[in-house]
């Protein structure tokens, strides 16, 4: 039988993953400097670069990839950062992610996938799939 999250700790997690959301760099660096996990993630799998990514936070995203997160890090859903970025047109960010070792080729759908099926040239160009 496992036990019940601690509340407090739960509320820390959910104060960090709004960090990140909300694209807090300074505050996210020192939370992970004190010992919180760069790979964090929420109940659905979404990692402290996946939600920075998916808002639009390259300062944020780099930050978290220069202390240990996972560019490539999938969701429950299969889903990257990098596909994420591609989605949300954050070219910035997407530059973020591949400078910190995202593969587009990762993932379902793929950064590749996303950026064929929102026809985004520059980006299959970038990725080297054009």
């Amino acid at each position: 039988m496992s036990e019940a999250p601690d509340p407090e700790v739960v509320e820390l997690a959910g104060k960090i993953f709004d960090l990140a959301r909300a694209g807090d760099t300074d505050a996210l660096a020192s939370y992970v400097d004190a010992g919180v996990p760069a790979n964090l993630t929420n109940d659905s799998g979404d990692s402290l670069v996946m939600l920075a990514a998916y808002h639009g936070h390259a300062a944020a995203v780099r930050a978290l990839i220069e202390r240990g997160g996972d560019a490539n890090r999938a969701n429950d859903k299969g889903q990257t950062p990098l596909a994420g970025a591609v989605f949300k047109g954050s070219d910035d960010v997407v530059r973020a992610l591949l400078d910190g070792g995202a593969d587009p080729a990762a993932g379902t759908p793929s950064a590749i996938d996303t950026a064929r099926m929102f026809g985004k040239a520059e980006l299959l160009a970038l990725f080297g799939a054009a």
